[in-house]
């Protein structure tokens, strides 16, 4: 029986080293999410803020012809 405990407990400490090393992996993908947004957000800003002059139209202005 002691055994049994024995194997037991170390499946618990693994479980145990696995979830933290889970919840670490979570937590930096959730930093470089964060990240990744603001990094969207700024170059979406300055996709708004370009002068389009060039002929281009933004998404918003774009309109598909009329046979579509």
């Amino acid at each position: 029986m002691d055994t049994n405990r024995q194997s037991l407990e170390e499946q618990l400490t693994l479980m145990q080293a696995d979830q933290a090393q889970m919840s670490e992996e979570l937590y930096a993908q959730q930093k470089e999410i964060a990240h990744l947004r603001l990094m969207i957000d700024a170059l979406t800003r300055k996709l708004q803020s370009l002068e389009t002059d060039d002929g281009i139209l933004r998404p918003d202005e774009d309109q598909p012809p009329p046979h579509y």
